[in-house]
């Protein structure tokens, strides 16, 4: 008898164990408490913020919050002003992060008090390896979210569901932008059935703050422009990458830019013609900065018969420090060799005092276990963001010489390899979801450990 209770209340808990497949990731469904929240405009953005608060509120029963558009200058870019009855910001964007910080301090048990939040870093983006056949390079979570192994361009009901679901998760952590492609990339990204795949990408995540970027391949205009060169200082070339960028923000008016690996691991590059990296990346900036496009070009370049593949980057990018246009961002690795599980900050970091320096770091497992093992990683990336550089006298860390503490930079960013593919849970491992997280709260609070709670409310003051 007791076997037979036993057997049936295993089979009853089945429903429920089987619900949660951790596809809703930290965003789970709660019973709501009621609650009014007023907002005095209306917009697909503030929509989304009522619509949110209304369905997680985990405040006190009946509460008034209020919505508020206002400038205030100790809101910066996307921030806002936070209060356990009111969010204040600059922007629609703004009010919509105050609007999941609220419920992940109610959630979470920790304090609701006046304070003004704002991102350490302009630009918060995820970079997908994800190739125009479905694969990802260095994933672990099954095909990629964006593209097909059959290569239609059908846009399914299924589709628009997960891009809408990935850029609410992205928002609810303030990540603002994401490359879709691997840099690695095809040229094919740049031909008229993907850009039109790119605008349906681009018109979901738009409500959420989401912008979209491309990888590119250097060699684009002579493999789909039909030019004998792509020597960034031919005029010819220049041409091609201009009309390219009109082309793209006729499609996407709020394109974001590119990101470029060139001259590395055999992709092409401006030193197949002779010229340096600077040459490089101002003919692509060039193209992009009258739409507000930047572009990321990666301090990942070595060659396998040089001596000491640890300084390469230095030796390439300083003699041109100064010299990359100020919509160019230059995107360095966080160690010097290749994303290793210990190595020291590259050398980069503080080093180039005239040029935009954004940090990447490794959100997928490439070298901790792929999706196998159980690795949490912001403590990792939080040691060395708050490594000293001492290039401006000690408290010159990596996070304070890139965030535009301490150097003038133009634009701030942060970049991570993506973890996430079609797996129901997203990423492979159930906890890798945590690494994704992580990355997201990094740029509000470095000391702070992240923390994910399967659902259920930490004690205060964790997190």
């Amino acid at each position: 008898m007791r076997t037979i209770i036993f057997c049936l209340l295993l089979v009853l808990s089945v429903p429920s164990l089987q619900a949660q497949d951790g596809h809703e990731l930290w965003l789970r469904k709660k019973t709501a408490l009621p609650v009014t929240v007023v907002s005095s405009k209306k917009s697909p953005t503030l929509n989304i913020a009522v619509q949110e608060l209304q369905q997680g509120w985990q405040g006190a029963p009946g509460a008034t919050v209020t919505l508020t558009l206002r400038k205030d200058k100790a809101i910066k870019r996307d921030g806002f002003k936070l209060n356990q009855n009111s969010i204040q910001a600059n922007t629609e964007l703004g009010i919509l992060y105050g609007a999941y910080e609220l419920l992940r301090r109610q959630q979470t048990g920790e304090a609701i008090t006046d304070e003004v939040v704002n991102p350490s870093y302009e630009y918060r983006l995820l970079n997908h390896w994800d190739n125009p056949n479905g694969s990802i390079e260095r994933g672990y979570a099954g095909n990629s979210i964006f593209w097909r192994r059959d290569s239609s361009f059908v846009i399914t009901e299924r589709d628009q569901t997960l891009w809408q679901e990935y850029a609410r998760a992205n928002a609810s952590i303030g990540i603002n932008g994401s490359v879709l492609n691997n840099v690695n990339a095809s040229q094919l990204m740049l031909t008229a059935d993907y850009l039109k795949r790119v605008k349906a990408i681009a018109d979901i995540f738009r409500p959420y703050g989401v912008k979209v970027y491309l990888s590119v391949k250097f060699t684009s205009p002579a493999l789909l422009g039909g030019l004998s060169t792509s020597d960034p200082l031919n005029d010819s070339v220049k041409t091609w990458w201009k009309a390219k960028a009109k082309e793209i923000y006729s499609i996407i008016p709020d394109f974001g830019g590119f990101l470029v690996k060139a001259s590395s691991e055999g992709q092409p590059g401006p030193q197949d013609y002779g010229r340096t990296h600077a040459d490089g990346a101002n003919v692509l900036a060039d193209a992009v900065k009258p739409y507000g496009g930047i572009v990321m070009w990666r301090a990942f370049v070595y060659s396998p018969n040089d001596k000491d593949r640890a300084k390469q980057a230095y030796n390439e990018f300083m003699p041109f420090d100064g010299q990359f246009r100020d919509n160019v961002i230059i995107q360095v690795k966080n160690g010097p060799v290749d994303f290793m599980p210990r190595e020291p900050f590259s050398p980069l970091f503080g080093a180039m005092k005239k040029t935009s320096i954004m940090p990447e770091l490794q959100i997928t497992q490439e070298y901790l276990g792929h999706s196998t093992h159980l690795v949490f990683l912001s403590t990792m990336w939080e040691e060395m963001l708050q490594s000293d550089t001492y290039q401006q006298g000690q408290g010159s860390t990596v996070a304070r010489v890139t965030d535009g503490n301490i150097y003038p930079q133009k634009h701030t960013a942060i970049a991570g390899v993506s973890n996430i593919g079609l797996d129901t849970n997203w990423c492979g491992h159930h906890f890798a979801q945590a690494n994704w997280y992580a990355f997201g709260r990094l740029r509000r609070c470095l000391a702070e450990r992240a923390g994910l709670y399967a659902g259920s409310r930490a004690p205060a003051g964790a997190g």
